[in-house]
């Protein structure tokens, strides 16, 4: 196998895996995790990818998220991919949380340094997928994408700039419109240079005003986050581009959360649900 397995841990009757790989898009060693249901010790499962946010891991959610119970219900996997290339090699800003190493963007970089390894677009839509694809027993072709913060604007994207590769796409506090916020324009100019229209192919927003659509899309934000107040996150303008476009979107705005993974526990299992539906019914 082109992937090592470094931990197996029982969970709701499935099991909990990590593996490393040398990633070929990344140029690095990459580590992620792998929830596996009961069931994919039978027969192949569809999947779910969920991407995390700024500073995190591949154990973050898988620790702190509660996903695995839900996922062993519904008969699913659970992927968590890592948020940016690793290794003493790999280009990096230690004192910045928000730029180089676990804030990868889910872009594909153009600009010196980051461009040797800071494909992270690549590697969560084609490279993790064909390897995981090829060598666990998930079903070929059958998945869905969520995340969180960094994470949901990745999972935002990456649907609606490959709408025939997900069954479904949600996102928790997703950062919906990163060339007007601090963050995106901190990332993009570093990763992809000056031109604005490079920037734009990376938006959740700017790609449905430019036409980018998917068949539905589900968005959790808490009104206590502090990133939403600092207007980081801007799902109102999100909401008014869908308007616009006549893309489906239900953005529910949930009293009093913040932007933790408290947040995320409290209504993954709704999520997972909502993905489960579209799996379930795509591979039957």
């Amino acid at each position: 196998m082109s992937i090592q397995r470094i931990e197996s841990i029982k969970e709701s009757g499935g099991y909990l895996n990590r593996y490393t790989h040398e990633s070929d898009t990344l140029n690095c060693e990459m580590t992620f995790s792998v929830y596996l249901p009961p069931l994919a010790e039978q027969e192949k499962v569809p999947t779910l990818y969920w991407l995390s946010g700024l500073t995190c891991t591949d154990d973050n959610a898988r620790v702190k998220g509660g996903m695995q119970r839900y996922a062993a219900e519904h008969n699913i996997a659970i992927v968590f991919p890592d948020t940016s290339p690793r290794g003493d090699e790999v280009a990096d800003e230690p004192e910045r949380y928000d730029l180089g190493k676990g804030a990868g963007f889910y872009v594909n970089a153009t600009q010196s340094p980051w461009s040797t390894h800071y494909q992270m677009y690549d590697y969560v839509t084609k490279e993790l997928p064909q390897l995981l694809e090829a060598e666990l027993p998930l079903l070929a072709g059958v998945k869905s994408v969520s995340g969180h913060s960094m994470g949901g604007h990745g999972a935002l994207i990456c649907a609606l700039k490959n709408p025939d590769d997900y069954r479904s796409v949600s996102a928790f506090s997703p950062i919906c419109n990163p060339v007007n916020c601090g963050w995106g324009k901190g990332c993009f100019s570093a990763y992809l240079g000056d031109n604005e229209a490079a920037w734009k192919a990376y938006d959740a927003t700017e790609l449905v005003n430019n036409g980018a659509k998917v068949t539905d899309i589900l968005i959790d934000q808490g009104t206590g986050d502090e990133f939403y107040d600092e207007k980081q996150l801007l799902p109102e303008n999100f909401q008014t581009a869908c308007d616009n476009a006549g893309q489906p979107v239900t953005i529910r705005f949930q009293e009093g959360y913040d932007h933790s993974y408290h947040f995320i526990a409290s209504f993954v299992g709704e999520h997972i649900a909502y993905h489960a539906k579209a799996l379930n019914n795509s591979s039957s």
